[in-house]
């Protein structure tokens, strides 16, 4: 079952990518936001920042996890991915109240993908090493 979680998380992250883009899209409607617009009123603004900070942090994420996964570490890199996904559902729905209370979803996530970055590296070192 560990070896599966990195799978779960990815699937995860996907329906958070997905999520956030209903929420930008919901903002659009309520504030009159029309495309291609990116600002206005700051409830779309905020929803279009953690649509955004979401995927940039999941460039970073997903191919680390992934790394980490295939090199040993499945079921700890699976762990930090679902650390890394309460995370960034905490950064979201913080931000969309108030951006003073993003901070603790966002440093949650940030550690856990450390996390995930040391385990890749381990990993990926560890498998130079040997071959």
């Amino acid at each position: 079952m560990l070896a599966q979680l990195p799978a779960l998380v990815t699937l995860l992250n996907v329906l958070l990518l997905s999520a956030t883009a209903f929420a930008v899209g919901k903002a659009r409607a309520t504030y009159g936001i029309k495309a291609p617009a990116t600002t206005g009123h700051e409830g779309f603004e905020r929803a279009y920042r953690v649509q955004m900070n979401t995927l940039e942090q999941t460039v970073m994420f997903l191919p680390a996890l992934w790394l980490a996964a295939t090199h040993g570490f499945a079921g700890w890199a699976g762990i930090a991915g679902l650390v890394w996904i309460v995370g960034r559902v905490w950064y979201m729905a913080g931000y969309l109240r108030d951006p003073a209370k993003r901070e603790g979803g966002f440093a949650v996530g940030m550690l856990a993908w450390l996390a995930v970055l040391v385990l890749a590296g381990i990993g990926v070192v560890r498998a130079m090493l040997a071959g």
